[in-house]
């Protein structure tokens, strides 16, 4: 039996990232609404594909029956320009894009370059665009041409969540992000040390094996500054409440966000929010919820933390402000709604084209 929709993903779907926990809700949705669904694996060297990869990665398309529906990962559609083009007619690919892989932090020029070329032609031959906010879509429109009548939103969705008590002593201060350039771990410390003399605990959840050398160079970071005691790196955690639930505010100045499920959790949880106003943060986390300063700038963010920890009247209306923005976060059903209904939509204009 032909599934309603093929879902290409590099790697390992049960990896501990956002953007694997979007596909995985996404699957759980579409099928809870009724809809059936192949997962297409790829390889894990994506968005860096070896010629082995490569070779996989056509041959899997290339087995696809005509019409058929698939979703592709950007982690690895970004980089298959010319399998999206060569696929283009026969089959109906809706391009998932996160973030553009040209926007990761650490890229040479050249690198990004040719990403942002390879993406935009992979994306141009697509049939849809999925993206998982408005920012995101903007940025596509006018940076890689794609037009907005091809672009559909679907925002991650939350469950809904019990509100940590925030009464924490010393303040917990929690980062949820795998250990890259990107998150910028590297700024964050450098504030820490500046509100040293204050009393907090930081706990850094996520993966150090994306970038090893970026993540031991983060720890002898924090060694240098005599920080080891206070900021501990937990690692990468399969439930997450219990970090977000011990928490008195959530900290993470990223350098670009295509959406930021990790703000959105911590909103759930009624926590303040100190973070980078950069990609689609900005969207996420209101003002009423958070202090959002430019990003990479270290002296700023130190300030953000400062005044939550001496303020107190400060940090409990933020908390409020968190817990009435935890009310209107989409839910996974929503998320899965939208995604439903673009292929429904590609479904009926398929079939009356026949």
């Amino acid at each position: 039996m032909t599934p309603d929709l093929t879902f290409a993903i590099p790697g390992n779907l049960q990896t501990l990232t956002g953007g694997y926990g979007y596909d995985r809700r996404l699957i759980d949705g579409l099928q809870a609404l009724g809809l059936s669904v192949a997962h297409m694996p790829l390889s894990g060297t994506f968005p860096a594909p070896d010629a082995a990869a490569l070779a996989d990665a056509k041959s899997r398309f290339a087995a696809l029956p005509d019409g058929a529906i698939v979703i592709a990962d950007g982690l690895a559609f970004g980089v298959m320009d010319d399998i999206a083009q060569r696929h283009a007619a026969r089959l109906q690919i809706i391009a998932l894009c996160h973030h553009p892989l040209a926007l990761e932090a650490g890229l040479s020029t050249e690198q990004a370059q040719r990403l942002q070329l390879s993406e935009q032609r992979a994306l141009h031959a697509a049939r849809a665009v999925l993206v998982t906010s408005a920012p995101t879509a903007h940025l596509l429109t006018r940076q890689f041409s794609i037009s907005e009548s091809k672009i559909t939103v679907a925002l991650p969705g939350t469950d809904r969540q019990r509100f940590a008590a925030c009464a924490g002593k010393p303040p917990v201060l929690l980062t949820v992000a795998t250990l890259t350039p990107r998150k910028a771990h590297d700024v964050l410390i450098e504030a820490l040390a500046q509100i040293s003399e204050l009393p907090w605990s930081a706990h850094f959840v996520g993966g150090m094996e994306f970038d090893p050398a970026w993540a031991a160079a983060l720890r002898e970071k924090v060694n240098a500054h005599g920080l080891e005691q206070r900021i501990l790196f937990l690692g990468s955690m399969a439930e997450l409440s219990p970090a977000y639930d011990g928490a008195d505010l959530f900290v993470l100045p990223s350098l670009f966000e295509g959406y930021g499920m990790a703000f959105a959790e911590a909103l759930a949880h009624g926590l303040p929010v100190v973070a980078a106003r950069a990609g689609a943060v900005p969207d996420v986390v209101p003002e009423s919820a958070g202090i959002l300063v430019p990003p990479g700038d270290t002296q700023a963010l130190a300030e953000a933390l400062r005044r939550l920890l001496t303020e107190p009247a400060l940090r409990q209306s933020l908390q409020l402000g968190a817990q009435q923005a935890a009310a209107r976060l989409p839910t996974w059903t929503d998320t899965a709604r939208i995604v439903a209904t673009l292929i429904n939509q590609i479904r009926t204009a398929s079939q009356e084209q026949e």
